[in-house]
């Protein structure tokens, strides 16, 4: 049996990618019992909507940056089962999706391809998310500024890029996520768009971004290679990266296509430590 969800579409009707949000939305009704929630009524009148939310679990389908259907939902409340951003997969697939209105065939295979993984989609269970890395017991060296604590791991396998994203490698195999600095400058994170599972990447790319009230941050990846898990805890709960950027806030993981050769732009502890203080003295507020 397919699975079937609340699907909450982009409302932005008059761009392509919101379009296509709307065709997802349109197909998964028809190819599974999900059910739509129009982001206009639910706005306005959820009451209408209470019982599918209630059954079903949400998937929320974005059109573009603005992520306009994920503040909705989180403006409301609402727990997230999974979320999805139409201008980043076909930007992650390669695929021109274009500006026009309707939406040519190459929004529409886009559509049916992302429908697909949907409802085919094995999800792994809460007792596989950490099989990959098997990460230690963290020692911690800090820095403090006024009221701002910022901690920086000192074990070895540890690796920072100077855009404040860490890395810890084990054999071919790394865990990245962002460092204390970060999430002391954004505050409160809202919203995590991970990286796709599956996507090529190369050092110094971006691999999803987080979101707070005061800006948008593009996670810039210390290493090249494959992701191959995003921590998905984050969907629904990404103020774990602001309660340990380290520990249960990781981004994702990713198999090492060239490790030795990224490591020659990367610092370690001792290199990265001062970039850390010296960032915090001269920007943080």
């Amino acid at each position: 049996m397919n699975k079937a969800y609340a699907v909450l579409p982009c409302n932005g009707l008059d761009k392509c990618a919101g379009c296509i949000s709307g065709e997802m939305a349109i197909q998964l009704s028809k190819q599974s019992k999900s059910e739509i929630i129009c982001p206009v009524f639910y706005r306005v009148a959820e009451a209408k909507y209470s019982s599918v939310i209630e059954a079903l679990p949400l998937l929320v389908i974005d059109g573009c940056g603005t992520r306009c259907a994920s503040k909705l939902a989180s403006e409301k409340g609402l727990k997230i089962a999974e979320k999805m951003n139409i201008t980043e997969e076909a930007k992650t697939l390669g695929i021109d999706i274009g500006l026009s209105i309707p939406i040519n065939e190459a929004g529409k295979a886009l559509a049916m391809t992302l429908v697909n993984r949907i409802l085919t989609a094995d999800k792994p269970s809460e007792s596989t998310l950490d099989d990959f890395i098997q990460m230690p017991s963290l020692i911690y060296q800090e820095y403090k500024k006024d009221k701002f604590l910022f901690r920086v791991p000192e074990n070895k396998g540890f690796y920072f890029n100077e855009n404040d994203v860490w890395v810890y490698v084990v054999g071919n195999k790394a865990r990245l996520g962002v460092t204390d600095f970060v999430q002391q400058s954004l505050s409160d994170i809202m919203f995590f768009t991970p990286p796709s599972v599956g996507m090529e990447i190369e050092q110094f790319e971006e691999a999803g971004n987080i979101e707070s009230g005061k800006a948008i941050f593009e996670i810039v990846s210390p290493v090249s290679g494959t992701i191959i898990k995003v921590n998905e805890r984050l969907l629904d709960a990404p103020e774990l990266i602001n309660q340990n950027p380290y520990e249960q806030g990781w981004i994702a993981e990713i198999e090492l296509s060239d490790f030795e050769e990224d490591q020659d732009l990367l610092h370690d502890f001792e290199g990265y430590f001062p970039v850390l203080k010296r960032k915090v003295d001269e920007f943080h507020v």
